[in-house]
C-alpha cells in the first residue's frame, strides 16, 4: 500500500541539503573572493563600481563588499567578516576575505571525499589556536623611549597600510599627517575627534592638517562680507536658536481689529530678535555659531558690531567645536555666563580652493584635529578619505597594542611553516587538515606576487626555502619593488599583530560557520493575496514563487 504524500513546506520551497549544498556554498564564496582577489597589496588593482549612476573607485575590501550588495545567504558571511575587520582594526579587509576563501577551498576536496564537516571544523579550530599562540610569541614588542622614535615607528605602520592604496605615491606625506592627527588626541583616541573634510581642486600634497576644528562656511545672508574674519582669543557662543524674524502669526492665530494692534505685534517681533542680539553683544561674544538659520537682520547686526556669525552649522561640527573650545550649546541667550562660552587661540575664515572654511586653531579643551583633503575628482578624494581612515585605525591600534609583525606575506609564511612542521607529528585526518590550513595561509604571499605580475611559484619556493632554514628567515616576505624576497622587518614593512590576529580569527570563524551548514531552506515569496493558509486553517498550498 502506498504511503500518503505529506506536504510539509509550501509549494515551490527550495530545500537543498547534504554534501552538494555544502559544496555549492563554498563555490558561492569563491566567486566573492575572486571579486576582491586582485585588490590585495601595493600592486593591487582598483574596482570601479557603479550603483544608480554613482561611481565608486576603491580597493578597500570592506567598501567593495558593501557595494556589491550580495544576496547569497552563505556568501553574506564574507561580507560580515570584512565589515567586522574594518570596524575592529580598519585594515586587512581584503586579506580576511582571501584567507576565508582559501580555507574553504582547501577543505573542499575533503568534503567531496566524505570527511565529516565537524572533523574539519575541529582541526581548523585547533590550527587557529596554535597560530594565535605562535604569533603572540614571535610578535616584536615596540617600546620606544622617546616620542620621536615612537612617531617614526607609527609612521612605518601607517605607510605599510597606505602602500596598497590609491595614494601610495604620497604615503610618506600622509603617514606623517595621520600620525600627527592621532597623537594630538587624548589617551582614549576617539575616532570622531578627527574630522575629514574634502575640498575639490589642488593637488594631493595641498592637503593640510588643522590642529583644531575646521568646517566649510555655512549659508550666509547679505551683510556677511562686512564681518571681521579673524579673531585672537575670541569668545564663541554655540547656539541652537533661530536668529531671524519668524512671524509669530505662522505659529499662532492672532486676531487684530485695528492697525495699531498689528503694529504692536510687528514691533514685539523686532524687539524679541534685537533683545537676543543685544544679549549676545553684551556678553562680549565675538563668534556666533548656530545649528539653526541666522537671518539677514542678525547678520547685518553682527557685522555692525564687529562680530562673526555662521548659521546652519552641521551638528557634528558644532559638537566637535564644543568639545574642543569648551562651553556648551545653548537653547537660550538669557544667561550667557563666561563658562558656557568657548574660546580658542585663533579663529579665522580663509579661502581654500573654491570654498570658504572656518578654522578654530589652538583649542584649549579637548584634543581634536581636522584633515582637509584636496584633489581633483570627487571619487579620488573619497578613496583618499577611505585610505586615511584605514591608516588612522592602524595607528590607533598600534598605539594601544604595541606589538608588530612583518607584512608582505612574511608572518603568513612563518605560521605556515610552523603548522606544516606540527602536522607531521600527528596522525590521522587531522594531519592532512592542518597541512591544508598551512597551505591556505600561503594565499597572501602568492596573491601579492600575482597582483604584481611576478612568478608566484618561483618566489614561494624561495620563501619556503628561507623559512625552512630556521629563525633567521622568519621575517622574509615578498618584496614587490625588487621582484624578490627580503627581510620585511628590516625593510620596515610593519603591521600591528592585532590586524593579523583579527583577520585569522574572523576567517576561521566564517569557514567553520559555512562548514557547519548542511541545509538551506528558502521559502517562496507569497504572491499578493494568494499566499497564506488554506480555508480550513491548515497549511495551505500557497502559490508563491521560489525566491531566487
Amino acid at each position: 500500500m502506498m504511503q500518503p504524500q505529506i506536504i510539509l513546506l509550501k509549494e515551490g520551497t527550495d530545500s537543498s541539503q547534504g554534501k552538494p549544498q555544502l559544496i555549492s556554498n563554498i563555490n558561492a564564496c569563491q566567486h566573492i573572493v575572486d571579486a576582491v582577489r586582485t585588490t590585495l597589496g601595493p600592486r593591487g588593482m582598483d574596482k570601479l563600481i557603479c550603483i544608480r549612476e554613482k561611481a565608486t573607485i576603491s580597493n578597500d575590501g570592506a567598501t567593495i563588499m558593501k557595494l556589491l550588495d550580495i544576496v547569497h545567504p552563505a556568501a553574506k558571511t564574507l561580507v560580515d567578516i570584512a565589515k567586522s575587520q574594518d570596524a575592529e582594526v580598519g585594515d586587512g579587509t581584503t586579506s580576511v576575505v582571501l584567507l576565508a576563501g582559501e580555507l574553504m577551498k582547501m577543505c573542499k576536496p575533503f568534503v567531496e571525499d566524505g570527511v565529516h564537516p565537524q572533523v574539519i571544523i575541529k582541526a581548523y579550530r585547533k590550527a587557529t589556536d596554535m597560530v594565535m599562540d605562535k604569533m603572540r610569541d614571535i610578535a616584536v614588542k615596540i617600546s620606544a623611549d622617546n616620542e620621536l622614535e615612537k612617531a617614526k615607528l607609527l609612521e612605518r605602520c601607517a605607510a605599510t597600510a597606505l602602500s596598497s592604496k590609491l595614494v601610495a605615491h604620497q604615503k610618506d606625506f600622509f603617514a606623517k599627517m595621520v600620525v600627527d592627527a592621532v597623537t594630538c588626541l587624548d589617551h582614549l583616541l576617539p575616532l570622531n575627534m578627527i574630522g575629514i573634510k574634502k575640498i575639490q581642486g589642488g593637488a594631493l600634497e595641498d592637503s593640510i592638517l588643522v590642529q583644531g576644528v575646521a568646517f566649510k562656511k555655512a549659508f550666509s545672508y547679505a551683510g556677511f562680507e562686512m564681518q571681521q574674519k579673524k579673531y585672537t582669543n575670541p569668545k564663541i557662543a554655540m547656539l541652537n536658536i533661530e536668529l531671524e524674524l519668524k512671524a509669530e502669526r505662522d505659529n499662532a492665530e492672532v486676531r487684530v481689529d485695528n492697525v495699531q494692534e498689528y503694529q504692536a505685534i510687528v514691533d514685539t517681533e523686532w524687539d524679541i530678535l534685537y533683545n537676543k542680539l543685544n544679549k549676545l553683544q553684551e556678553a562680549g561674544v565675538n563668534v556666533v555659531l548656530s545649528r539653526l538659520p541666522i537671518g539677514d537682520v542678525a547678520t547685518q547686526f553682527f557685522a555692525d558690531h564687529d562680530m562673526f556669525c555662521a548659521g546652519r552649522v552641521p551638528e557634528e561640527d558644532l559638537k566637535r567645536t564644543m568639545k574642543a573650545c569648551g562651553g556648551s550649546i545653548q537653547t537660550t541667550v538669557s544667561n550667557l555666563m563666561p563658562d558656557v562660552l568657548g574660546t580658542c587661540q585663533v579663529f579665522e575664515e580663509s579661502q581654500i580652493g573654491g570654498e570658504r572654511v572656518n578654522l578654530f586653531k589652538g583649542c584649549p579643551q579637548a584634543k581634536t584635529c581636522t584633515i582637509i583633503i584636496r584633489g581633483g575628482s570627487e571619487q579620488f578624494m573619497e578613496e583618499t578619505e577611505r585610505s586615511l581612515h584605514d591608516a588612522i585605525m592602524i595607528v590607533r591600534r598600534a598605539i594601544k597594542n604595541d606589538s608588530v609583525v612583518a607584512g608582505g606575506g612574511a608572518i603568513e609564511m612563518t605560521l605556515s611553516k610552523y603548522l606544516r612542521d606540527y602536522s607531521k607529528t600527528v596522525a590521522g585526518k587531522e594531519q592532512l587538515l592542518i597541512a591544508a590550513y598551512a597551505r591556505a595561509l600561503e594565499v597572501i604571499p602568492r596573491q601579492l606576487c600575482e597582483n604584481a605580475g611576478f612568478d608566484a611559484t618561483n618566489i614561494l619556493n624561495k620563501l619556503r626555502k628561507t623559512h625552512a632554514a630556521g629563525d633567521s628567515g622568519k621575517w622574509f616576505g615578498v618584496n614587490v619593488t625588487t621582484e624578490d624576497i627580503s627581510d620585511n622587518f628590516e625593510a620596515c614593512v610593519w603591521e600591528p599583530s592585532v590586524v593579523k590576529i583579527n583577520a585569522l580569527t574572523a576567517a576561521n570563524e566564517a569557514t567553520c560557520l559555512i562548514l557547519s551548514v548542511d541545509e538551506t531552506i528558502k521559502n517562496p515569496k507569497a504572491e499578493q493575496g494568494q499566499g497564506g493558509g488554506g480555508p480550513s486553517g491548515g497549511m495551505g498550498r500557497g502559490r508563491g514563487r521560489p525566491m531566487m
